[in-house]
């Protein structure tokens, strides 16, 4: 299924269309789809290095976009289809937890994950579902996937080949270290912004009940 999808994804670098093919990737995957737009992009990158940061902005621009999207899956249809969507994502069970740092520590965990693996889709979610402050989180979402883009752009820039052959060999371990990160993702920002060891802990035993009885109405 993954492998597919990424083949299918990878089709359209050669499209005529190549750029509204990876603004629809970005604007999707930072809502609910599950492979991420920086192959596309570092393979249009490599084809047009003079157009590199053109490329990277308009994956930066929809992706702000489609995060918007979901955050209104979170605040507006969580209970209709929002948490089945996670249920498919396997993020589901990390739910909680990102809902309890985000409510600590706030935009900075969507700043900060522009350099983590922890999958965009899950902190839109969850914004729109703790109501965070909608002016806070477009102003970190920019931020965040500037930083992610951007550095995509620069690397396949300069290492373009030899990253997109591997992608291609090791999609599958890839995938798996990505998954593994989520985890190391969320040990490292409870280190982060004066984190404590009781917030740590409180993030830790989050769970789906307590997250709904606080939720605002």
């Amino acid at each position: 299924m993954l492998r597919r999808l990424y083949d299918w994804t990878m089709e359209k670098a050669a499209h005529r269309h190549a750029t509204w093919w990876l603004a629809a990737f970005a604007f999707m995957e930072a809502s609910f789809f599950p492979v991420p737009p920086h192959p596309l992009l570092g393979l249009m990158c490599l084809a047009e290095p003079k157009k590199a940061i053109r490329f990277s902005m308009i994956a930066t621009l929809a992706s702000v976009t489609g995060g918007l999207l979901g955050y209104a899956i979170g605040h507006f249809a969580y209970e209709a289809f929002g948490e089945a969507m996670l249920r498919a994502l396997h993020l589901y069970d990390s739910f909680p937890k990102a809902a309890c740092y985000l409510r600590e520590y706030g935009a900075e965990i969507i700043v900060v994950k522009g350099a983590t693996p922890i999958p965009f889709k899950l902190l839109t979610i969850t914004a729109g579902f703790i109501g965070m402050n909608l002016a806070v989180f477009i102003g970190a979402s920019v931020i965040s996937r500037s930083i992610s883009f951007m550095i995509v752009g620069v690397l396949f820039r300069l290492f373009g080949a030899p990253i997109k052959a591997f992608i291609d060999k090791y999609l599958g371990l890839v995938t798996v270290g990505f998954v593994a990160l989520i985890i190391a993702g969320f040990l490292a920002l409870a280190l982060m912004g004066g984190g404590s060891k009781q917030t740590s802990e409180k993030c830790a035993s989050a769970t789906m009940e307590t997250l709904k009885g606080s939720r605002p109405h």
